[in-house]
C-alpha cells in the first residue's frame, strides 16, 4: 500500500489525530543513505514525526524542520517536511550500531543519547517559530510528545514505529499524533490511555495487515471520528542545480575565487538525496561573473 497521511477529529471536537503510513518513504531513505538497522529506525521515526507535525501549517509553502541532536553514536538527525507531509532527511552516522535491548528491539534511545530536540516551523510569515527542549529518552516518540506538552502546552500522545526486516529493508513504518484540545474532560485522558494500550504498537498493527487509517479508527472507535483529510506522502527532496548555484554564489566572491584557483571544479552532494551536481571551472567562473553584476 502506498504511503499516506490522514487527519481526523472526534465529533465533540476534543480530540484530533494525525497519522501517517511511511513504509515506502523510510525504505527510500534507507536506500539513499545506506543506513544500518539502528540508523534506519531512528531516521525513519524522525521522518515519520516530521511528516505529521505540519498539521498546523496553513501556508502551502510552509515547512517543519525536526532536528534531534544527541550525544549518542547516531549523531545529529535532521528531517524536513513540506506542508503536505512529504519529507526528506539525513543523519550524521548511518553506520551506527549497538547491541539489541533485552526485549530484542533496536536500542534507539542509547543510539540518540542525551541532547536537544529542535522544531522550526516556517509558515511563510515573519520569522520562523523555533521551539527547543531537552531530549527525554532519545526514543523520539516520547521526545516529540514532550515537545508538544512543554513547548506548545498541548497534551499529546505520539507513537512511532519502524520495523526492519531480516534483509535490513523496511518491513513497515508509521505513526500517529493524538492530541487533546482545550475543554476536554479529565476522564478523556484515561480513556485514550486505555485505547492506546489496547490497540498496541504501530508496527504490530501494520505487520498484521492493518493500515494507519484503520489504526486511527480503532483508537477513536465510538467517539464519532470524522476523517477530514487523506492524501499520499513520499520521500521528496527539493534540491536542484539552481539552488546549488545560489549556495555557491552565497559563499562570497573571495571564497568562490579561491575554490576556482585551488580546485578548478566542484562536486556538490545533496545531504538529503545524495544527488551530485558537478561544476567545471567554466561553470564556476560564470557564477563568479554573475556575482559581480
Amino acid at each position: 500500500m502506498n504511503d499516506f497521511l490522514v487527519r481526523g477529529m472526534t465529533a465533540d471536537g476534543f480530540v484530533k489525530i494525525t497519522a501517517v503510513q511511511t513504509t515506502q518513504l523510510v525504505e527510500r531513505a534507507r536506500q539513499i543513505h545506506k543506513t544500518l538497522p539502528l540508523a534506519t529506525a531512528a531516521l525513519g521515526r524522525t521522518l515519520t514525526a516530521a511528516s505529521m507535525m505540519v498539521n498546523e501549517l496553513k501556508y502551502d509553502k510552509g515547512s517543519v524542520t525536526l532536528q534531534i541532536r544527541g550525544d549518542g553514536p547516531l549523531g545529529t538527525i535532521t528531517t524536513v517536511s513540506d506542508s503536505e507531509g512529504n519529507v526528506r532527511g539525513y543523519l550524521q552516522n548511518p553506520s551506527a550500531n549497538l547491541p539489541l535491548k533485552v526485549d530484542g528491539h533496536l536500542d534507539v534511545g542509547n543510539g540518540v543519547g542525551e541532547g536537544l530536540l529542535t522544531v522550526i516551523k516556517d509558515i511563510g510569515e515573519r520569522e520562523p517559530f523555533t521551539g527547543r527542549i531537552e531530549l527525554q529518552s532519545g526514543e523520539i516518540a516520547e521526545d516529540v510528545a514532550a515537545y508538544y506538552v512543554l513547548s506548545e502546552q498541548i497534551p499529546t500522545v505520539c507513537a512511532l514505529g519502524v520495523l526492519v526486516d531480516r534483509d535490513q529493508s523496511v518491513k513497515c513504518a508509521g505513526g500517529y499524533l493524538l492530541q487533546l484540545l482545550p475543554g476536554a474532560p479529565a476522564g478523556l485522558v484515561d480513556l485514550l490511555e486505555y485505547r492506546v494500550q489496547d490497540v498496541g504498537s504501530v508496527t504490530s498493527n501494520l505487520e498484521k495487515g492493518l493500515n494507519m487509517r484503520q489504526v486511527v479508527e480503532e483508537l477513536l472507535y465510538g467517539m464519532g471520528l470524522q476523517l477530514m483529510e487523506e492524501h499520499p506522502v513520499a520521500y521528496e527532496c527539493k534540491c536542484s542545480r539552481q539552488k546549488v548555484e545560489s549556495a555557491l554564489i552565497s559563499m562570497g566572491r573571495e571564497e568562490l575565487q579561491k575554490l576556482i584557483e585551488e580546485e578548478g571544479n566542484a562536486a556538490v552532494t545533496c545531504q538529503f538525496c545524495d544527488a551530485v551536481y558537478d561544476f567545471k571551472r567554466a561553470d564556476l567562473e560564470d557564477l563568479l561573473k554573475a556575482q559581480k553584476k
